[in-house]
């Protein structure tokens, strides 16, 4: 959901309680996104891992490894070679 500064101000006990509940919520100014609140959990999880939320939010895939191993489920489509996911270098006949 978005808000408005004006109603986030006016109406923080909600906006609070519905980042806890519902996830993200994107605060406005003049119809652009300024801010977000977060459950602190959920920032938490994001950040577990050593990086800071701006680190996470900026990479290109959620999934470390996700674009490699797409790449390589192509790879073996094209070759018709039977998929093993626990080969040491599947691009290896």
């Amino acid at each position: 959901m978005e808000w408005q500064v004006q109603e986030a101000k006016q109406r923080f006990s909600e906006l609070l309680r519905r980042s806890h509940e519902e996830g993200p919520q994107v605060i406005t100014r003049h119809g652009e996104e300024v801010a977000v609140m977060v459950d602190i959990q959920w920032y938490r999880a994001k950040t577990s891992d050593g990086n800071d939320l701006a680190t996470f939010l900026s990479e290109p895939h959620p999934l470390p490894g996700l674009a490699e191993a797409v790449d390589e489920a192509r790879a073996l489509a094209v070759d018709r070679r039977p998929f093993d996911p626990f080969a040491e270098d599947l691009r290896r006949p």
